[in-house]
């Protein structure tokens, strides 16, 4: 699937007869709604049963984080931008109305209520007060409230995000300019970059559904710790082509570099070092674009648990890798910003000082050795893509 919002759209406008001529009919055009989860979620919450096809008359809204998701937003004035919305659905010969597309809000606010006509009576009255995207959620959880601070999640795929502060920073080394969060109508919008990999922890699913070599992840940890390196084998996963920060949606993966000595050790090993080096080709691109050298890597997600992962990735970056006490850290951000907006908590410093550490993995690899390993890395990310070395 895509990743933007927008580009869904896009193809609905191209394949959904009835959309078409709903946007047609000047009766009709008026009642078409384009949402994402957020927004279909709080439209529900907010409606009432009045038929088969869904809850209506609820408030139809989204927040700044997700509206900049859509490639339709400016992320300077933080409104839909009717030329992007030409450029993006016009070649459908349709015309979106700005009435199909939900009112952007800040992420943490009072936007309403339950309503008592939703159904479930123990919501009735209860406030709806913080939206966020899944990855600024996990950033605002993880309490990156200051320019440089950033947090990386160990998921199905990577998402590596670092607070900007109040500048938007536009990326000139594959990383996506994007917003974090905004605190309030009067708040200030506060910005982030994000560089996104597809495969991580789909990498070791892979070794245990396809290649059959693990029974589940922990295996995966106890097959690599067998070996003391991967002894010159590099595990590229581009299943789905490279994304961040190279972008080549030709790419397929490749493992490099494999000898008659090799074993499945070898290969569990490089799969999760690629999860690192991964992380590192979008740290070291945040750097050229922010100049700002990272002093930790907040982290969470599934792949934390992955003790020998975690230690590689703090050598491999070289500096140190934190993990909460609390891992579920999406959850955590949304929680925030709703209790931000009720009164649960009164500003960001009572929230950092909620933020436990639970351990600290300290970089132990010498120079060498890392520019060996990385030197490794670069070679083959050059073969796939064709810059063969």
């Amino acid at each position: 699937a895509s990743y933007f919002a927008g580009t869904k759209v896009r193809w609905l406008l191209d394949n959904v007869a009835e959309l078409r001529d709903d946007l047609k009919d000047e009766t009709k055009r008026d009642q078409v709604r384009f949402g994402t989860v957020d927004s279909w979620l709080v439209y529900q919450l907010t409606g009432s049963p009045k038929s088969e096809r869904g809850n209506v008359g609820g408030l139809f809204i989204t927040d700044v984080s997700n509206a900049s998701r859509w490639l339709l937003m400016d992320l300077r004035t933080m409104q839909w931008d009717e030329e992007l919305i030409d450029q993006v659905c016009g070649g459908s010969g349709l015309s979106v109305p700005l009435s199909a597309l939900p009112e952007i809000r800040p992420s943490s606010a009072v936007y309403g209520k339950c309503s008592s006509n939703f159904g479930v009576g123990p919501l009735s009255g209860v406030p709806i007060a913080g939206i966020l995207g899944d990855q600024q959620a996990a950033l605002f959880g993880q309490g990156a409230f200051e320019p440089g601070e950033a947090k990386n999640t160990y998921g199905t795929g990577l998402f590596l995000m670092m607070n900007t502060g109040e500048q938007m920073m536009p990326s000139e080394h594959g990383l996506l300019t994007t917003v974090g969060y905004k605190l309030g109508d009067n708040g200030k919008t506060v910005y982030a970059l994000e560089g996104s990999v597809s495969h991580s922890g789909s990498t070791i699913q892979w070794l245990r559904d396809q290649l059959q070599i693990i029974r589940d992840a922990a295996e995966s940890e106890i097959l690599a710790s067998k070996v003391t390196s991967n002894d010159g084998l590099y595990f590229v996963p581009a299943f789905a082509g490279l994304f961040a920060p190279h972008w080549r949606s030709d790419a397929r993966a490749c493992i490099v570099g494999m000898t008659a000595s090799h074993n499945r050790n070898h290969i569990a090993r490089a799969a999760l070092e690629a999860c690192a080096y991964q992380t590192r080709d979008v740290f070291d691109a945040m750097y050229k674009d922010s100049k700002v050298e990272l002093k930790e890597l907040r982290v969470d997600g599934g792949g934390t648990a992955n003790r020998l992962l975690m230690q590689f990735q703090s050598d491999i970056i070289n500096v140190p890798v934190v993990i909460p006490v609390v891992k579920e850290t999406t959850s955590l951000g949304a929680a925030f910003v709703a209790g931000l907006a009720v009164g649960v908590w009164k500003d960001l410093g009572e929230l950092k000082a909620l933020w436990k550490e639970e351990v600290t993995f300290q970089p132990l690899m010498n120079d060498d050795e890392r520019n060996k390993n990385w030197s490794g890395w670069e070679r083959a990310i050059d073969f796939l893509i064709g810059n063969k070395k």
